[in-house]
């Protein structure tokens, strides 16, 4: 039987991913604070990253597959030097935010890459991602792949990003949407069941290197043609320039008071990476306008006038659309 080793396991993606090693008849230990339940079937392991026993209760146990999410470079570092040697194979997944052009439109995995945070920095997302991916690589070796998820997606998205828009237009129903005028921008998504697909299948064919997991680019217009059609939109599309949007104080990608997935013009190239080699891998893609119809459904099942963590509520759309737009 394979043995599985999730760091996590109880979260939105490593949840997934610990139930697909389950259904392939793995037998799968979930390492994690506890605040979460594991899913059935799965040995959960209560232990705090941050101390310095927190792989004690793992660490004597040899292991075919490891899986980490941490985006903490020290928690990363600590569990490969405990674990790396008691494995056959460590799955890192990272995140194309890694990389520092933000501008060249179909970068693939040879592009620069931030510099790797160092300990006592100040908390950066990708420098603390880049640091993880340095010690996996310099404890694993070829034991290891690197999986650089693009924007993760579906239902149960705690991050609110992708359904805001779908769940939008089905609240919107006959009544005005506002929208930014984005007709060169581009939109670049996995959904979430796909990526942990795929890190199952890269973990258990103990694949070696270093894979955008992300989409294929889609234009932001059509992605919100997309959306509106799954949530059965039909009011007017207000368009705003984005230089009418900052003025009034919205944001753009992600958070309260924002439009999210809307990008500045002068970065095309965080949506467009190569995702060449995760294709050739083995990665699938299912249709968008699926990922839409699922992600409408665990909205509509959550609220869609509930409070969200990302953009505008229906009181400050509308507000905003009783204004002149520019």
């Amino acid at each position: 039987m394979t043995n599985v080793l999730i760091l996590g396991g109880t979260g939105w993606l490593s949840g997934r991913v610990a139930r697909r090693w389950l259904e392939e008849g793995a037998a799968v230990t979930c390492l994690a604070r506890g605040a979460r339940p594991a899913p059935d079937g799965a040995e959960l392991v209560v232990a705090d990253r941050a101390e310095p026993d927190a792989y004690a209760a793992v660490a004597e146990r040899e292991w075919d597959e490891i899986v980490d999410i941490s985006s903490r470079a020290e928690h990363v570092a600590a569990a490969v030097e405990a674990l790396g040697a008691r494995t056959k194979h460590w799955t890192f997944v990272s995140t194309i935010s890694v990389y520092t052009d933000a501008s060249t439109v179909g970068a693939d995995e040879s592009a620069s890459t931030a510099e790797p945070a160092e300990p006592g920095d100040e908390y950066d997302y990708s420098r603390e991602k880049a640091a993880a991916e340095a010690s996996v690589r310099s404890t694993l070796g070829d034991r290891a792949a690197i999986v650089r998820a693009g924007l993760i997606v579906g239902p149960g998205d705690p991050t609110d990003r992708f359904g805001y828009w779908v769940s939008r237009f089905a609240l919107a129903g006959e009544e005005p949407v506002l929208v930014p005028a984005a007709e060169r921008l581009m939109v670049q998504v996995i959904d979430v069941d796909d990526l942990a697909a795929y890190l199952v299948d890269v973990g258990r064919g103990r694949w070696s290197g270093t894979a955008n997991a992300t989409g294929d680019p889609l234009p932001f217009t059509e992605f919100l043609e997309l959306a509106r059609r799954a949530g059965g939109h039909t009011g007017e599309l207000v368009r705003a320039d984005p230089e009418w949007l900052a003025a009034h104080e919205v944001d753009h990608w992600m958070g309260p008071r924002s439009l999210p997935l809307w990008l500045p013009a002068d970065m095309p190239g965080f949506t467009t990476r190569s995702n060449a080699v995760y294709r050739s891998t083995g990665g699938a893609l299912r249709p968008v306008n699926e990922t839409l119809a699922r992600t409408l459904g665990d909205e509509r099942a959550r609220g869609l006038d509930r409070e969200r963590a990302a953009g505008l509520s229906r009181a400050d759309e509308l507000a905003l659309i009783a204004e002149p737009a520019g």
